[in-house]
């Protein structure tokens, strides 16, 4: 007698993703079958049609199915609503005085959750079923309400600082509690991890960082803040200390392989081994380096922690610094920037830029063992991928070179979360992000003049 299953999603071709040789890269004609939130077999088609009745289906022919994306780094809210507004012309400084910090400044509740919800939804439309939230959530709790609306998962924190003035800005005890408040919000969800999040760089006192990363440790989570995307953190922290950023931090204590940098873009090789040593992850954006001019094509070692054995995930950033919500984008990205600083085509394949998307993503995130692959016990985070469009024409072979240097996020049709269809035929099945068009245009108009300028003054 056939086994009930809840969902069974076919596709001509399953990338699994699995380092596992029991499991698998590739299944052709392949199915992932599902069981409230947990993947239950991964097989052929035929072999689940014998094996499992299913309530509902997904993909079928033209389709290509593959694990959900993970975003290692994308800030949900300060800037979503100024999306596209912030001129692209501004050096970095001037942006976040004229407009990011503003915007955040006035950020209501109200605020935060309609932009995690508008983020989170363009994200999942695009195939992502995990995010890192970067810390510029100013009310958790309401962003914990927009992950829920969406349906995925992901990390929640709040930014923090004690170097500078500012809306985080606070004495050490006062952001330790917030910390300690932001993961205590998210304790016991199924989907959102709360994580210990600072902004980093140099705003971040000695006592502060090894506190927070002290915390981190004690309740069994991860910590996550910037560094080093321009060469300014290395002549602050030079300046205060005689040390670069992370031989300085290293010596502190406050590395380890709890620790999620994000950028560590101008570094040096001294830098690069302290990562290696105490296997800290790293999060690359790299649409934010090149949009904002931060020289990455002269100083980008990435590849070198990757050949070494380190750990990375693909992120997006803010709206000043990315715009798109998009992983296969940034596989891109990444692919062609490492062949080109290594000048040779042969350094790095598709398949490497996908793991970085998903199964070496997760890895970076201490996350395996639960997303990033099609395995039985895993989360059934599953996209399936419409490969009947133009740039599917004719079909290739390897799906995984289409999806990197041919495809992007508009070929996802379905995603699955944590075994929820919410994404069907292209369109959210759990938000309308049509029904908040009217509300996200006012707020976009109240941040502008907050902000104090019109973007045609600009």
């Amino acid at each position: 007698m056939n086994r009930h299953a809840d969902l069974v999603v076919r596709g001509d071709v399953v990338m699994t993703m699995s380092d596992d040789p029991a499991v698998g890269d590739r299944i052709d004609d392949g199915a992932v079958v599902i069981q409230r939130d947990r993947i239950v077999a991964v097989t052929t088609a035929d072999d689940a049609a014998q094996r499992f009745r299913a309530t509902d289906q997904l993909g079928g022919p033209g389709s290509i199915v593959m694990p959900g994306l993970i975003n290692g780094h994308q800030h949900l809210t300060g800037d979503r609503l100024l999306r596209s507004t912030i001129p692209d012309d501004l050096g970095l400084d001037l942006a976040l005085e004229r407009w990011a910090l503003p915007s955040h400044a006035a950020h209501t509740g109200d605020m935060d959750e309609l932009s995690a919800t508008l983020s989170l939804i363009e994200g999942v439309t695009n195939g992502i079923t995990f995010t890192v939230e970067a810390g510029t959530v100013a009310h958790p709790a309401r962003v914990l309400d927009a992950y829920e609306a969406v349906g995925v998962g992901g990390t929640l924190g709040s930014w923090g600082w004690d170097v500078a003035d500012g809306v985080h800005a606070g004495p050490v005890d006062e952001v330790i509690d917030r910390q300690r408040a932001s993961i205590e919000t998210a304790a016991g969800h199924d989907r959102v991890e709360g994580w210990v999040t600072l902004v980093g760089h140099d705003l971040m006192s000695d006592e502060l960082v090894v506190r927070a990363s002290e915390l981190a440790r004690s309740l069994g989570t991860r910590i996550t803040f910037h560094m080093s995307p321009s060469t300014g953190d290395a002549r602050s922290y030079r300046r205060r200390t005689g040390r670069r950023p992370l031989v300085h931090l290293a010596g502190l204590g406050a590395l380890g392989e709890h620790v999620l940098v994000a950028h560590a873009v101008h570094i040096d090789d001294a830098e690069v081994d302290v990562l290696l040593d105490h296997d800290v992850a790293v999060a690359s954006c790299p649409w934010a380096y090149l949009r904002l001019g931060q020289q990455v094509t002269g100083s980008f070692h990435h590849p070198r922690l990757l050949r070494h054995g380190g750990r990375i995930a693909l992120g997006c950033d803010s709206e000043n610094a990315g715009d798109a919500i998009d992983v296969l984008l940034a596989a891109r990205l990444f692919a062609g920037l490492t062949k080109d600083t290594l000048g040779a085509p042969s350094a790095f394949s598709a398949r490497r830029a996908l793991g970085l998307a998903t199964i070496d993503g997760a890895r970076a995130l201490g996350l395996d063992h639960e997303i990033g692959s099609l395995e039985v016990g895993k989360r059934a985070d599953v996209v399936v991928v419409d490969a009947t469009g133009p740039v599917w024409t004719p079909h290739a072979d390897d799906p995984t070179t289409a999806l990197v240097w041919a495809a992007d996020g508009r070929s996802v049709r379905d995603v699955v979360a944590s075994g929820r269809v919410v994404v069907r035929d292209g369109a959210c099945e759990t938000v309308d992000h049509r029904s908040l068009a009217a509300e996200a245009h006012q707020m976009h108009l109240t941040l502008v003049s907050k902000c104090g300028a019109h973007p045609r003054d600009q």
